[in-house]
């Protein structure tokens, strides 16, 4: 099995590049460029599609014949205001030019060419509160199922407080057995707030096949290839994380950890 924990290679450029053979499986590509003023990167995607999450800081983008303006308004992702992002179908290709210092995140995935190229968010993006006393945290959905702007990908920010767990009660998804469960790879990029902090994350299979358990600093990236995957920010530090999913069919099912069902069924 591949190792579950990436570190950034540094802190300018290309920092993270995780593709379906360096994590070890079938449909989620994620990378993460940390880019200066007056930079800019340009790729294109044959058979996957991508969602570009502008994390932090605004750069303006090119695809094709359009124009997409000037994305970005959050410069601190702990604002927890809704991020800029920007879908685009295979066989595109793209430009951006970063106007401050930024932070952009890539998914990608499978395509079909069933979606056109479009903005998400600000706009129709809410921050939610989900769980409650210290299993409470906050969402902005981009990309998830009731969103029908994607082929294959699912992506959603996840904002954890201070002493408080998320991904929890713990769940899995990675059976292909729908509408029972899906199966769904997942990254989780994590940012830390202060910086210098960590988090905590366990990815683990009912019978032990996986059991990992990792201190996540600032900027790391986890891949989950299967199994439960809950995280926790101590006391003192608050934790982001940007979720990427995909795999054969567009489907968020899972199913929770049987030792942990009794909570389910008592907070609903």
């Amino acid at each position: 099995m591949a190792d579950l924990l990436f570190k950034p290679r540094g802190n300018h450029g290309k920092v993270h590049d995780i593709t379906p053979e360096s994590a070890g499986w079938q449909f989620v590509s994620f990378s993460l460029y940390h880019l200066n003023e007056g930079e800019s990167i340009s790729e294109f995607n044959k058979d996957k599609e991508v969602l570009i999450v502008m994390v932090e800081g605004k750069a303006q983008f090119f695809e094709a014949d359009n124009e997409w303006g000037i994305l970005g308004e959050r410069m601190d992702v702990f604002d927890k205001t809704p991020p800029h992002c920007l879908y685009l179908p295979n066989g595109s290709e793209f430009k951006c030019i970063a106007k401050t210092n930024c932070v952009i995140a890539i998914g990608k995935a499978p395509g079909k060419g069933g979606h056109p190229p479009r903005k998400i968010g600000p706009d129709g993006i809410t921050l939610m509160e989900r769980g409650i006393g210290t299993n409470k945290r906050f969402i902005n959905n981009i990309a998830m199922e009731n969103e029908d702007y994607c082929d294959s990908l699912l992506v959603t920010e996840v904002f954890t407080p201070a002493g408080h767990w998320s991904s929890y009660p713990s769940h899995r998804h990675d059976e292909d057995d729908f509408p029972r469960i899906t199966y769904l790879e997942e990254t989780y990029y994590h940012r830390l707030k202060p910086a210098n902090g960590f988090g905590i994350q366990r990815v683990y299979t009912e019978d032990n096949r996986i059991n990992e358990t990792m201190a996540v600093a600032d900027g790391d990236v986890v891949i989950v290839p299967g199994g439960h995957h809950p995280c926790a920010a101590p006391y003192g530090f608050e934790m982001y994380y940007l979720n990427i999913m995909a795999g054969p069919l567009r489907k968020w099912r899972f199913l929770p950890d049987p030792a942990l069902e009794w909570i389910l069924e008592r907070d609903g």
